[in-house]
């Protein structure tokens, strides 16, 4: 992403705020620095310590906790005079649908390729510029809806305070006692009964009073329909001059056992109730990215009405079954100290100089939470914010962005027994495959469909924002691993049939539009840049970059076998594997480096240090780098790392950590996510830094902590290849392999103690440990367990 804002006034912020690269010396200086004069005892993980819990209330949005069920988001900050819970529908966003392909680009296409060829890269950028970019050049962003505020009261002295997140059934709770009255509150998002459902009560009768309403920065209005029930309507933003084309609707309705129940101006009243329950949801009248046919109002009070008639407890266990169904499937355990007893900020603000292992578990599971929250069969995908965002303009307009963002949102998913929460981005790459057709016909005169670096609610898939960073068509084709990958580890054939289309589509583009290089002969694509990295020449303008030729040798790969295994295109396979052959390869530059550009350019690029790591791609999420299959490459790739740095924005420390541990540097690796967990890329709440908040740090570190833990691909599964020192004893059960392989995991003093592979469809596969390699074939259903015998693996 463009731009980088940093947080300063936190401990460690002044020695790392100047360390836009921290060479591995160095780093290991200043973690020793900060750390503890020797180890704490270590304990195994107790049921507690999946919360997030805290003394005092929210003050700022990146202090409160996250709810959500996919569609509904909510950030609750737990006050005492007053609570606020900030409000999103997954649905609204600017505009209305709109195609953005650039008539006038097909045109100008031939000369932007003859300046490129011909080294005339600014050249080539003022005409991209000019001819080639979207219309309208900006896409549109996430907005919220506002929030809904309980007034209890002039007073915030409390005694006893704390809130908390459990991460175990999804579950926001707030207590405290006031005027000798213990106070609580409960809070969650149901994906049954699809409402925020809050209960409020108190240990003595009659004490529950407060005030109810909303407060937006939309174009909204409050109705009040009875004592019982309020509406927030509105109407999302304009885009480039046109109105918006979307009706959001929060419904609310308050039931309060004793006491009375009355309304005010734009609110209601509840005065000494027994117990207060709130239901809310909300909609809009968005179906389809072309489609804005929807009924807000039926939508709401269908569901509030349904959720009414249920008793609070069935809502809240279901809820939480729910939850749990997926949440479960996934355990880890890397020990504990007594710094796990602290509160979650106190923890994050001495990540640093503190030895808490239990601190990276919490991390592990909170990704995972996140993504169940704003990632669901038949919701939006998780975009740059997930599903939390406070504003009518999000940070980066909340949007899709394809050139690292969005896919490493989904990295963990697979891997940590989450497949079906891929649906959503299923669903938008079948969306964007067929806007994307239209692009690539109007622009680049092709078959097949494109994107490019970013998309949004309406599908757009035009070059935007600048030349500079929008000129990269290869959005679309590195999104298509991630169908590939649904494919590879659940190997259904029927999915496969479904999405082979799709695959083939992205690959036809590129038949059409590569195009030879006079200099070296290879096929190249053109224009395209590294995202978003200025090379020698002043520009990001280029052709052929080493990322664009990663991601294209995966993408006809996949598509490929993929028409090999349904039994199709025989014609096609051919005619991909001679272009394959025909792509610049991975090229080592004079440094020692793994090239960036097709052109040995990186040892004079504007900025050494540079957040992405575009090139890497082949390393990580590929494998068309590994230790042990390309050396050469994987060294060449270890000194690009070094040579970027460790330090940069959240999302990008996350990808460098996935990259560590694919190289099998443990101790690298764990240096590098203590970075990420530290005050400086954390919020108190536990959302990523980037700063501002980006979700994707959040995903990458998730990710990052499985790939140290257990690698699969190649047909492999490589277990400990980046095990730290800092976690000598731990266990992680339920990972998910290739082919459908099932993991479960324990080690002791840095060495594995016990492996179970469980194999849900019979494939073969083989079992990696150092340098030992075992060949594992099971039926369907069957399990085999290995252990260590001090030298190697041997079956149990």
């Amino acid at each position: 992403m463009a731009g980088i804002t940093r947080r300063t006034g936190l401990k460690f912020s002044a020695v790392l705020a100047g360390m836009t690269a921290i060479p591995a010396h160095v780093l290991a200086q200043v973690l020793a620095q900060t750390a503890l004069p020797s180890p704490q005892p270590r304990q195994p993980a107790k049921p507690g310590d999946l919360t997030l819990w805290y003394k005092t209330p929210a003050v700022e949005w990146t202090e409160a906790l996250p709810l959500g069920n996919g569609r509904l988001g909510a950030m609750v900050f737990g006050g005492v005079a007053r609570e606020r819970l900030q409000l999103n529908e997954d649905t609204l966003y600017a505009g209305a649908p709109y195609q953005p392909a650039n008539p006038e680009a097909l045109a100008a296409l031939p000369e932007v390729r003859k300046l490129i060829f011909d080294g005339q890269y600014l050249e080539a950028q003022t005409l991209i510029q000019a001819r080639m970019m979207a219309n309208p050049i900006r896409q549109v962003s996430y907005q919220t809806i506002g929030e809904l505020t309980l007034t209890f009261g002039p007073s915030s002295n409390a005694s006893g305070y704390r809130r908390e997140l459990d991460l175990t059934r999804a579950v926001s709770t707030v207590t405290y006692r006031q005027n000798g009255v213990t106070y609580t509150r409960e809070a969650f998002i149901s994906p049954v009964d699809q409402v925020l459902v809050v209960r409020l009560t108190a240990d003595k009768p009659g004490s529950v009073s407060f005030q109810l309403g909303f407060e937006t920065p939309m174009a909204a209005a409050v109705a009040i329909e009875g004592p019982t029930e309020i509406v927030l309507s509105g109407r999302n933003s304009p885009h480039n001059g046109k109105d918006g084309a979307l009706r959001f609707e929060n419904r609310v309705r308050v039931v309060a056992k004793g006491g009375q129940q009355t309304t005010g101006v734009d609110e209601l009243v509840v005065s000494k109730a027994d117990e207060v329950i709130i239901y809310s949801t909300a909609a809009t009248n968005y179906k389809t990215y072309r489609d804005v046919s929807g009924d807000p109002t039926a939508i709401t009070k269908a569901q509030i009405a349904a959720a009414v008639a249920r008793p609070y407890d069935q809502i809240l266990g279901d809820h939480v079954v729910e939850h749990q169904r997926l949440f479960n499937r996934v355990s880890v355990d890397f020990g504990r100290t007594e710094f796990a007893d602290q509160p979650t900020n106190e923890r994050i603000a001495k990540s640093l100089s503190q030895d808490d292992p239990a601190l990276a578990a919490l991390y592990f599971q909170y990704g995972r939470y996140l993504l169940i929250g704003c990632s669901r069969p038949g919701t939006q995908p998780a975009n740059l914010q997930g599903l939390w965002n406070e504003k009518t303009s999000a940070p980066w307009g909340g949007k899709y962005t394809i050139n690292i963002n969005t896919e490493m949102n989904y990295w963990p998913a697979e891997p940590t027994a989450l497949p079906e929460l891929v649906d959503p981005l299923i669903s938008m790459v079948r969306d964007i495959s067929v806007t994307g057709a239209e692009t690539a016909k109007i622009m680049y005169g092709a078959r097949g469909w494109v994107t490019h670096h970013n998309t949004d609610l309406w599908r757009a898939t035009a070059p935007i924002d600048a030349a500079f960073y929008g000129t990269w068509p290869t959005g679309g084709a590195w999104l298509c691993l991630h169908l590939w990958d649904r494919y590879d580890y659940g190997r259904d054939k029927a999915y496969l049939k479904e999405i082979y289309p799709i695959l083939k589509g992205a690959s036809l583009f590129f038949v059409d539009t590569l195009v030879k290089d006079p200099a070296s002969g290879y096929m190249v694509t053109s224009p395209s840049i590294s995202p978003e990295n200025r090379h020698k020449f002043g520009t990001s303008i280029c052709a052929g970059p080493t990322m664009d030729m990663q991601i294209i040798r995966d993408l006809f790969d996949n598509t490929v076998r993929a028409a090999e295994i349904l039994k199709t295109d025989a014609a096609l396979r051919k005619e991909i594997k001679t272009l394959r052959g025909q792509l610049v390869p991975n090229q080592i530059g004079k440094a020692g480096q793994l090239q960036e550009w097709k052109d040995d350019w990186d040892m004079d690029a504007h900025d050494m240090h540079h957040r992405h790591v575009s090139h890497l791609y082949g390393l990580y999420p590929s494998t068309q780098i590994t230790p042990r299959g390309t050396p050469e490459l994987a060294a060449a790739a270890k000194k690009s790392l070094d040579l970027r740095g460790d330090m940069s924005t959240g999302w990008a420390i996350g990808w460098r950590i996935n990259l560590w541990a694919r190289l099998g540097e443990g101790e690298r690796t764990h240096s590098i996510l203590k970075l990420l967990l530290g005050p400086e890329r954390t919020y108190p709440n536990m959302f990523d830094a980037h700063p501002p908040f980006q979700i994707d740090g959040n995903f990458g570190g998730t990710s990052g902590m499985v790939e140290m833990l257990m690698q699969s691909y190649n047909d492999e599964i490589i277990i400990l290849p980046a095990l730290p020192s800092a976690w000598p004893t731990g266990k992680v059960a339920g990972l998910q392999a290739r082919a459908g392989y099932g993991v479960d995991l324990s080690w002791k003093d840095g060495k594995p103690e016990r492996v179970t592979l469980t194999s849900r469809l019979g494939e073969a596969t083989r079992l990696v440990f150092g340098q030992q390699v075992i060949e594992v074939k099971l039926r369907a259903g069957q399990s085999a367990a290995y252990t260590f015998d001090g030298v190697k693996l041997v079956a149990a």
